[in-house]
């Protein structure tokens, strides 16, 4: 489990115990409402949790199908391949899984980062082992 994962457990779980806490201060219909929060509470994030990976495929899968057509229109002869981060496998929680990686077909050493914002696609980046960084075919001017 990754660290954040940790925090926001612990966040939740001090949050659903005052919440109890404060419910058995309280006496008669005020508990049972605290005790039925604190449930509501505790299925909410219990959702939100189990959600979360699947939101966010959902939002890369779009985010994929904006930036192939905008490849096209900027790189029509050429070829590539996107890559995306596996952000549900252990090693990658710490990588933004919104980063769209592309690699080139004739320049496969060299991956380019794309972010998605609305309707507006950026090169944000690019990795690489190259020492000369202006033999960058792809590379766009911000």
């Amino acid at each position: 489990m990754h660290p954040t994962e940790v925090i926001e457990f612990l966040v939740v779980g001090v949050a659903i115990a005052v919440i109890i806490i404060i419910s058995f201060i309280l006496k008669g219909n005020r508990r049972k409402f605290g005790l039925v929060f604190a449930t509501v509470v505790l299925i909410a994030y219990s959702v939100f949790f189990i959600a979360r990976p699947y939101w966010i495929d959902a939002q890369i899968e779009k985010k994929v199908e904006m930036i192939e057509p905008y490849l096209e229109q900027q790189y029509p002869n050429d070829e590539w391949m996107i890559t995306m981060v596996p952000h549900r496998e252990d090693g990658y929680k710490h990588l933004n899984p919104y980063y769209i990686g592309v690699v080139f077909e004739d320049e496969p050493e060299v991956t380019y980062h794309y972010w998605v914002e609305k309707n507006n696609i950026y090169q944000v980046s690019f990795s690489t082992k190259k020492e000369n960084l202006s033999e960058l075919k792809y590379k766009e001017s911000e």
